[in-house]
C-alpha cells in the first residue's frame, strides 16, 4: 500500500487495502496501482474523495488496461494517473468537473505521459477508432481524459 493521508485511511483503510489488491492483481506494467489509489486519497474544500463502490471496480480495470495499451503503443514506461474515481461530493468540488462526470461511474481516468498531451490524445483516439475501446477522449493542455462510456466522443 502506498503512503496515504491518515485521515483518509481512517475512513477508507480496509476498503482501500482490498481495492489496492484488486488493482495490483491486474498486473499492469505501466500503470501503477499505488498511483491509482493515491488519486482517490485527496481532499478538496473539506470533502474527501473515497474508494469506488465494489460493484464498479472492474470498470476501472478495463479503463486502466486501455491506458496501459496506449502507453505500450507509445513506448512509454510509466503513466501518471491524475484522477480516476471521484465520489459525487468530491466531484462537485473539482473545478471544471461536469455534474455527471464519468469519473463518478469509475470508468474514467485523467492521465499524463512524459510527452505532449496532444500526442497522447491523438494516439488514444487512433486506438479507439481502431476498435480498442468505445468511449470518450478529451484533450487538455497537460493531460488526456480517457473513459469507456460505450459511445465514442471527442473534445
Amino acid at each position: 500500500m502506498p503512503d496515504l493521508p491518515e485521515e483518509w485511511l481512517a475512513m477508507h483503510g480496509r476498503q482501500a487495502s482490498e481495492y489496492f489488491r484488486y488493482l495490483s492483481a491486474l498486473k499492469l506494467k505501466r500503470v501503477d496501482a499505488a498511483q491509482v489509489l493515491e488519486s482517490h486519497a485527496k481532499e478538496k474544500g473539506g470533502v474527501w474523495n473515497s474508494i469506488p463502490p465494489r460493484a464498479s471496480w472492474r470498470r476501472m480495470g478495463y479503463t486502466l488496461r486501455v491506458a496501459e495499451r496506449i502507453a505500450q503503443e507509445m513506448n512509454v514506461s510509466e503513466v501518471e494517473i491524475i484522477s480516476a474515481y471521484r465520489s459525487p461530493e468530491y466531484n462537485a468540488r473539482c473545478r471544471g468537473a461536469r455534474t455527471h462526470s464519468w469519473h463518478q461511474q469509475n470508468i474514467a481516468v485523467d492521465v499524463k505521459f512524459p510527452m505532449r498531451a496532444s500526442k497522447v490524445t491523438a494516439m488514444a483516439r487512433q486506438l479507439r477508432d481502431e476498435g480498442l475501446f468505445r468511449g470518450g477522449v478529451g484533450g487538455y493542455w497537460n493531460f488526456t481524459h480517457i473513459d469507456a462510456r460505450g459511445q465514442n466522443i471527442n473534445w
